[in-house]
């Protein structure tokens, strides 16, 4: 579920060398460097327990792996996908986890504000192509597109409260094939993270009028203005205070008090699973769990870095030893609100 395109650079023997076609025929190098995988297998094991498990629990259960969690689409196009009238029950709790490149064994839990929100969109400068020793006779979106990608950065630095976390990044560049060519259009990825949906339309108003005001200035007539194209949309995630009271106590007393973490900061990387339930007051809480050896990591803390490797990264692994704790730290959160000795619920 949901691979990168990313070169794998581990040099495991398993390590992912396959390349995956894409619709225009292209191939492109994929890992999974996000633990999906990962996530995946935790999900199984999961199953597994709580099928052998059942005499401990009532209520029901739905286990269900979503898709595109990366472009932040995934929850949505299950829902448009007719998740709900399709007979799913709509749930009294719902929970997630995702791998974080911490120790393996240690879990980190906690109410509140956990994750950002986040907007996938493209912005296409349209402009008017030619050769490239006659630039007097185009309108070139390639200069357009490059001042944007700069400009956008006073958004951050110069429209927004300092004490208000916001992240604005392009994460790519498509224009153009050819040395000599100026192109008609160019397009820019952009990535927003925000916690504040009066922050994400700031974020959104100032990038249509630096746009707008960059095309302007390039003499672009208001049939050719730019366009901005949504692609995908999640909102904070944001851990139930009262259901966090019933899942951490739990996995403190499978994992040891050491190993659960309820003191962090919160993360500007997004998470999607709750669009699945927007709407519908549904308390979920979402979990983050180590899969970094631990040697591994605390080398790298005597070394100065927060973690070892990133996420997205081409060094990024999951140690073999967190699949087992992964699947005991959902079996336990779903056994916090589902086990008999735990009250009634479902």
């Amino acid at each position: 579920m949901d691979a990168l395109q990313v070169r794998e650079a581990t040099g495991f023997d398993y390590a992912a060398k396959t390349k995956q076609r894409l619709a225009d025929g292209s191939e492109i190098d994929v890992m999974h460097a996000c633990g999906h995988d990962a996530h995946v297998i935790w999900l199984l094991g999961m199953a597994k327990a709580m099928v052998a498990l059942k005499p401990a629990w009532s209520g029901t259960l739905v286990v269900y792996a979503q898709p595109a969690e990366e472009p932040g689409t995934g929850a949505q196009s299950m829902v448009d996908d007719g998740l709900w009238q399709r007979g799913f029950p709509k749930p009294d709790y719902a929970f997630g986890a995702h791998v974080v490149p911490g120790p393996t064994g240690l879990v980190a839990s906690a109410a509140g504000v956990r994750m950002a929100g986040v907007d996938q969109l493209d912005i296409t400068f349209h402009g008017v192509g030619g050769h490239g020793s006659t630039p007097e006779l185009t309108l070139d979106p390639v200069v357009m597109a490059a001042q944007a990608v700069l400009a956008y950065q006073t958004i951050i630095s110069r429209n927004l409260d300092p004490q208000q976390p916001a992240v604005l990044t392009v994460g790519a560049i498509e224009a153009g094939r050819d040395n000599n060519v100026i192109p008609a259009s160019a397009v820019l990825k952009l990535n927003l993270r925000w916690f504040s949906h009066e922050v994400r339309e700031l974020l959104l108003r100032r990038i249509d009028e630096v746009n707008r005001g960059i095309a302007i200035a390039a003499g672009v007539p208001d049939d050719k203005l730019p366009t901005r194209l949504m692609k995908g949309s999640a909102g904070a995630v944001v851990n139930d205070a009262e259901l966090m009271s019933r899942v951490t106590p739990v996995l403190r007393q499978l994992l040891g008090e050491q190993n659960v973490i309820s003191d962090f900061p919160s993360a500007m990387g997004s998470e999607d699973f709750a669009e699945a339930f927007k709407g519908m007051n549904v308390p979920y809480a979402y979990q983050f769990i180590g899969v970094a050896p631990p040697a591994v990591f605390a080398k790298a803390r005597a070394e100065g870095k927060t973690f070892p490797y990133g996420l997205h990264n081409p060094d990024f692994f999951v140690d073999l030893a967190a699949i087992p704790v992964g699947a005991r730290v959902n079996t336990a959160t779903a056994l916090s609100v589902l086990a008999k000795s735990a009250g009634p619920a479902q």
